[in-house]
């Protein structure tokens, strides 16, 4: 009972808290209700102002944005003329070093000297001349020379000549003296003539002398009395009567001059053709002659005899005596006979020497003169040649240093006039940059004030813009804070009227507690009554048992409340957590609008760019690659402004000079060209002179060492000999000479002999000759180291190619002389003084011959 009594105090204060609770929760709910309903309306009217701020604000932007869009397409502009001035900038100074340059060029050139270029035009007129005189002159010497050359041969031929004949004559007059010398000398007369002291008297015929033609028939008439003694007086005779002479002797005195008798009419003395015999012996001769008379013939003496005086006799010039009743055929009987003759031909001929002599003086004097004519003609030619080329050669470099000059005349004007032209067309280029440059400064002035009222603009919008923004966000904010105090006040409307329902509920409860409590306490005072303890007890027991199992699903039943509760305002704070979330989504999707509406701007900015540059966007997007990202486009396209900007300004001259370079390289591949096809030909006339000049040289070289081993054997009397081609390429081969005297096996040539060695020698020399033989072959002493054996083979080898070819050889040999067939000796009688002895070998053996 006192437990019920307890609980039912409890319940009674449960009770009474829970009707204050909810009265408390009534009060707090009817605020709660004003408050948000105030606030509601508040929501109401703050959403309504949002749709507006947000038209205002998307109307802001949208005016921003084209602005913006303005203000980019200005600012690109700007930035395109500022580009453009940068590039007319950089071609302005460009422009204006190649002026400075060009200007420094055409002030570098050097023109030629004027008076330089007139003193060498004088020069080469002068010089001119002069070459011209002098070749003439040269080519007068040379016709001339010709001539002195002939001259001088043939006063060599007339002086050899001369000297010919005068060693003839001069042999002649030496054999004819010695002949009359033996004769006198080894006559039988000379003993006697000796021992009577007699032998030194001049005989009659060495002072007779009687016209040519008639020395016999004088000596035929005077018989003995030619080689007559002059004596003083003839009474000297008789002492050598006792020693008679062994043979025939005369002796004659010389008398005084006497008339001689005149000869018979149409009859001829002999003894007037006598000539320079002095007075006395004159008159000597016409006593013995008185009676003799010539007769050109034997037939006409015989014819004549009649007419002849007594005792007178015809001599005809064979010597023939034909008298009147006789007739005497002349011979040569003694030793004396041809004396006269012998004699005469000695004078003669000593006249003939000296004639000859003399004739032999001048020629060689014009021999000489010749010679220095020919000599001074050589050696003016020479002077002249000599001068003749240093005046070539003096033209020549003046014609070089005129050509030089006036190719480097011809040359400055050219450059001068490209550097003219040029300089005129970067001037102008120079105006136009000017023009441009000053048009363009003007567009950027226009342009920068137009981008400064688009920033202005801008700025503007983008302040209203930013204003809006804030009045959006702060409408937004305050809606926000209202929705959320609506939120708040909904929240703590529902949990008061929670609380004011529990609190109904738990008073209701108190009350059903408190009815049951008091039913059952009623019940419990009827039973107690009723019962004894111990059974009131045990059911008080099981009510208490009831009881606590009421009470603990009570409380389960407030937990599970009070779980449902807390959950609902945690769906509550979740949804307030998912408004004040979506609000920077609200934002951002306002952004995200915003960007897409200046991209769309931006693109079709991009567009108008595109269309502007006649860009084929289809062919562009297919450049791009599929996974192409915008962060590696707007890389690659900062990648390429830096390289366009690092390009420097646009050169407008770029397509001239490579229009220039491509000529330039035109000329030098056609020039290229040429050279090939120039080297190709050479090396193809080179090729064909190669194998000409090898097939010949091999023939060549065949046929010499055919000439080579044909004539070794003839000079070496046997053996061998050839020629050995060391190396492969006959162009580049040396000669090797292999020579095997009979008898020998040397290796090599420098085993021989120096007359082996000689041998070889004149036998390749003559081998080589062989080939195309000369008309004449001067050898100068080759014999000197050969023995008498081997100058005999050589003078055979050199007589039997002697049929062809003439050979002048100078030589020491008296084997290699027998082969001679003139000999011509220089001797040297005078010091200083040199003479040439010329023997011809056939006519000094006819001489000989007929001298014995």
């Amino acid at each position: 009972m006192h437990e019920l009594q307890q609980q039912r105090a409890e319940w009674e204060q449960r009770a009474s808290a829970a009707a204050d609770d909810g009265e408390q929760a009534a009060a707090a709910i009817e605020a709660a209700e004003l408050e948000h309903a105030e606030a509601e309306a508040r929501v109401i009217e703050q959403s309504e102002q949002i749709p507006a701020l947000e038209a205002r604000l998307g109307d802001a932007q949208m005016q921003a944005a084209e602005q913006r869009a303005a203000a980019a397409a200005a600012q690109q502009r700007l930035r395109g003329e500022a580009e453009r001035e940068r590039a007319l900038a950089q071609q302005a100074q460009t422009l204006e070093q190649r002026l400075q340059r060009l200007h420094d060029e055409r002030r570098a050139l050097t023109r030629p000297d004027t008076l330089r270029l007139h003193d060498l035009a004088r020069q080469l007129e002068t010089l001119g001349a002069e070459r011209d005189a002098a070749a003439a002159r040269v080519d007068e010497l040379n016709e001339t020379l010709p001539d002195l050359h002939d001259a001088q041969r043939q006063a060599q031929q007339q002086a050899q000549t001369a000297a010919t004949e005068l060693a003839s004559t001069s042999a002649r007059v030496q054999a004819l003296r010695a002949l009359q010398d033996k004769v006198m000398t080894e006559g039988r007369l000379q003993p006697w003539l000796q021992r009577h002291g007699l032998d030194r008297l001049a005989r009659l015929w060495t002072r007779v002398r009687i016209e040519p033609g008639w020395e016999n028939a004088l000596e035929a008439a005077l018989r003995e009395r030619l080689s007559a003694l002059e004596v003083r007086a003839l009474d000297q005779v008789g002492g050598f009567a006792a020693d008679a002479p062994p043979a025939k002797l005369a002796f004659y005195a010389a008398p005084a001059a006497a008339p001689a008798p005149s000869a018979p009419p149409g009859l001829r003395k002999l003894a007037e053709l006598l000539r320079d015999v002095d007075v006395g012996l004159r008159a000597v001769l016409d006593d013995w002659l008185a009676s003799v008379y010539r007769a050109e013939s034997l037939d006409e003496a015989l014819r004549r005899r009649g007419e002849l005086p007594a005792g007178a006799s015809f001599v005809t010039r064979d010597g023939h005596m034909v008298g009147a009743h006789g007739v005497s055929l002349y011979a040569a009987d003694s030793e004396q006979a041809g004396m006269l003759a012998r004699a005469q031909d000695i004078e003669n001929l000593e006249r003939q020497r000296k004639a000859q002599q003399l004739l032999a003086d001048d020629a060689r004097a014009a021999a000489a003169q010749a010679d220095a004519q020919l000599h001074a003609a050589r050696e003016q030619l020479a002077a002249d040649t000599r001068r003749l080329q240093a005046l070539t050669q003096q033209l020549h470099q003046v014609q070089v240093e005129h050509l030089k000059l006036q190719q480097l005349e011809r040359e400055t004007e050219q450059r001068q006039a490209r550097l003219d032209g040029d300089l005129a067309e970067l001037t102008a280029q120079a105006d136009e940059l000017a023009a441009a440059r000053a048009e363009s400064e003007a567009r950027f002035e226009q342009l920068d004030v137009e981008v400064g009222d688009a920033q202005q603009a801008q700025a503007d919008l983008d302040a209203a813009v930013q204003r809006e923004q804030q009045q959006l966000a702060e409408a937004r904010a305050l809606l926000r804070g209202l929705e959320q105090r609506q939120a708040d006040g909904a929240y703590a409307i529902r949990s008061l009227q929670q609380r004011a329902a529990d609190a109904a509920r738990m008073a209701d409860t108190a009350r059903q507690q408190i009815g049951a409590l008091a039913t059952r306490l009623g019940d419990a005072q009827d039973e107690l009554q009723r019962l004894d303890d111990a059974g009131a007890q045990a059911g008080l027991q099981d009510a208490l048992h009831g009881q606590t199992a009421a009470e603990d699903a009570l409380q389960q039943r407030r937990r599970e409340h009070d779980a449902v509760a807390a959950r609902l305002r945690e769906l509550d704070e979740a949804r307030l957590r998912a408004e004040r979330d979506a609000e920077p989504l609200r934002a951002a999707i306002t952004a995200s609008q915003l960007d897409e509406q200046e991209a769309r701007l931006q693109g079709e900015q991009y567009a108008a760019q595109l269309a502007e540059a006649q860009v084929d966007v289809d062919a562009l997007a297919a450049a791009l690659s599929a996974d192409a990202r915008p962060e590696q486009l707007a890389r690659d396209t900062q990648r390429l402004q830096r390289e366009v900007a690092a390009l420097g300004a646009v050169n407008l001259a770029a397509l001239d000079e490579l229009g220039q370079a491509r000529e330039r390289r035109q000329f030098l591949d056609a020039q290229r060209t040429d050279l090939e096809q120039a080297a190709s030909t050479l090396e193809a006339a080179i090729q064909k002179i190669d194998a000409e000049t090898r097939e010949q040289l091999r023939q060549t070289f065949d046929e010499v060492n055919s000439h080579f081993g044909r004539l070794f054997p003839d000079l070496f009397g046997g053996g061998t000999a050839r020629l050995v081609m060391t190396g492969e390429e006959i162009l580049d081969a040396g000669v090797q000479v292999m020579a095997q005297p009979p008898g020998k096996r040397n290796s090599t040539i420098h085993l021989l002999s120096g007359g082996e060695k000689a041998l070889v020698a004149i036998a390749l020399v003559f081998g080589i000759f062989h080939l195309n033989p000369a008309p004449f072959c001067i050898l100068d002493e080759v014999d000197a180291p050969l023995d008498d054996a081997n100058t005999e083979r050589f003078a055979r080898l050199v007589e039997t190619m002697s049929g062809a070819t003439q050979f002048l050889f100078i030589s020491h040999n008296k084997i290699a002389m027998e082969m001679a067939e003139q000999l011509v000796g220089v001797t040297m009688q005078e010091q200083g003084v040199s003479r040439l002895v010329a023997v011809d070998m056939e006519q000094a053996a006819r001489m000989v011959e007929a001298a014995a």
